[in-house]
């Protein structure tokens, strides 16, 4: 009896251990665009600036992402990485295109969520809720787990980006 209790317990932690992996890896998919990989990089106290990042795919039709949004912080931007000059510099884009059948990565050192006016430094191991606007889809809320400050990602190979950002105006901000 005392091994079947044991046995028990342990399969009980297993499956709750799974569930929980499951939902932090899970997807969000709704209109014809999912959301996958979902991540954000915890900050120092004192910094007022973060990042996410994040996976989007469109099954049968283009669109594009157009806005986002996070009680987190005062406001949420679209950002691209572009070297000019041999200098690394962040732009602010309007959109980012996400093309039909394909899939667009936000990543360290491309496209990102920018995170302007943190209410309180991102915590490695909470999580953060966002809200993102696209063109055709519309609202689609998405939670992202919070890495360590030196994180790279969730470390899956998200392979290159294939979206193109429109209405760029330069701005250069620091992490």
């Amino acid at each position: 009896m005392k091994f079947l209790a044991s046995f028990a317990a342990a399969l009980v932690l297993s499956l709750l251990g799974m569930t929980a992996s499951a939902q932090e890896s899970s997807s969000v998919s709704a209109n014809g665009i999912t959301i996958s990989q979902p991540w954000a990089r915890a900050t120092p106290g004192g910094v007022k600036n973060g990042a996410a990042y994040l996976q989007i795919s469109a099954s049968g039709t283009a669109d594009k992402l157009v806005d986002a949004r996070s009680d987190a912080a005062e406001r949420v931007e679209l950002h691209n990485h572009v070297q000019e000059n041999g200098v690394m510099r962040m732009r602010r884009v309007e959109s980012i295109e996400v093309p039909a059948g394909g899939t667009v990565t936000l990543a360290p050192g491309g496209y990102h969520l920018m995170l302007m006016g943190l209410k309180q430094p991102l915590k490695a191991g909470e999580k953060l809720d966002l809200t993102l606007v696209f063109e055709k889809a519309g609202e689609i809320n998405v939670t992202a787990p919070i890495e360590p400050i030196g994180a790279k990602g969730t470390g899956h190979d998200h392979g290159h980006d294939h979206g193109h950002g429109h209405g760029e105006r330069q701005h250069e901000h620091k992490h």
